[in-house]
């Protein structure tokens, strides 16, 4: 059996001793939120997209309901992730556009991209094993 790549190194940041609790609060809340798969699909969608309108973001994310999608997207607004442009013209025309923050937030989840790019192979070998594994 081949030996395992080393794991790269990791960076060593000394915690504070005291956390602010609203800082704790608003982790927590946020990596609950942004960690749901539609939220970075549609960090994904809107990233290459000057703007988009409800039905195109709704296209680019595969799978994604109507509900869900309304319901994400005021979520993402709320938390000053996208801009709402609502212009008024017959038929009603929103558009969303990443903000600075959701930019920002999309960069910082890219990591996730190349961790798990660096990694597919040694995840798909573990699931294996532990299918082969629990098919006995």
């Amino acid at each position: 059996m081949a030996k395992p790549a080393p794991l790269p190194p990791t960076r060593q940041k000394p915690w504070p001793e005291a956390v602010d609790p609203r800082v704790d609060a608003l982790v927590t809340d946020v990596i609950g939120r942004v960690a749901d798969k539609w939220t970075m699909l549609i960090l994904e969608a809107l990233a290459g997209h000057e703007h988009l309108r409800f039905t195109q973001v709704g296209k680019l994310v595969s799978g994604i309901s109507q509900k869900m999608l309304t319901q994400t997207l005021r979520q993402m607004e709320r938390d000053g992730l996208v801009d709402r442009t609502v212009h008024a013209v017959i038929p009603p025309r929103v558009d969303y556009r990443l903000t600075d923050l959701g930019e920002s937030l999309g960069a910082a989840f890219c990591g996730v991209w190349v961790w798990a790019e660096v990694n597919i192979e040694r995840i798909e070998a573990a699931r294996g094993t532990f299918d082969a594994r629990s098919a006995t």
